[in-house]
């Protein structure tokens, strides 16, 4: 019989084994190698997106800015403007009413009886400054005042006996408020609730 060595064959089979194992092993660590340098290249490529995006939306903000800017100075000059409006429109409303007022006082006078020495508007408030014959001339003019609707309240604030000329006459002092018309009553309830 005859004997055959498989010694050699077993290891050098053996050997084979470990070769291709370990050829499989850096096959795969130098597969993973690869898959690791392109997986750092993709999210390098994404950072770099994510900044350039980062850096598009700071140009932008800051155009944003400047807009912005223009826009509430516009808004200022805007509010400015509508101010100087109103003052205007105030302005013309009220031209008139000096010239109507003096009109009908002159309507209220008693005649003969009583002359204006100062008549004094400021607001809603009228003083009107005068001399009268005697007191009963005074209170037919406050009452005329009264009844015109173009005062709410008449006060007498003083009444004081002056001679004039060698004429004993009577001064006086009035004071009165406008009679508030209704479209100034509503613009006043408005600005009170804002």
């Amino acid at each position: 019989m005859i004997k055959i060595n498989l010694l050699p064959f077993r290891t050098a089979r053996k050997k084979e084994n470990v070769r291709r194992q370990l050829s499989i092993l850096f096959f795969s660590l130098f597969l993973v190698f690869i898959l690791l340098v392109y997986y750092n290249m993709k999210l390098s490529g994404q950072v770099k997106e994510i900044k350039s995006k980062v850096e598009k939306t700071k140009t932008e903000i800051a155009k944003y800015a400047l807009i912005n800017k223009e826009i509430n100075e516009i808004k200022g000059k805007l509010e400015i403007l509508n101010t100087k409006m109103d003052v205007i429109k105030t302005l013309e409303s009220n031209r008139y009413e000096p010239v109507s007022l003096m009109d009908s006082m002159t309507n209220l006078i008693v005649p003969k009886r009583m002359w204006f020495i100062s008549f004094d508007g400021k607001g809603n408030a009228v003083n009107i400054s005068g001399i009268a014959v005697d007191n009963q001339t005074v209170a037919d003019f406050m009452t005329r005042l009264e009844r015109s609707k173009l005062f709410e309240t008449v006060n007498l604030k003083t009444l004081k006996q002056s001679v004039v000329k060698q004429a004993r006459l009577k001064s006086f002092e009035i004071s009165c408020s406008k009679a508030v018309k209704k479209e100034e009553k509503k613009e006043e309830k408005s600005k009170a609730k804002k």
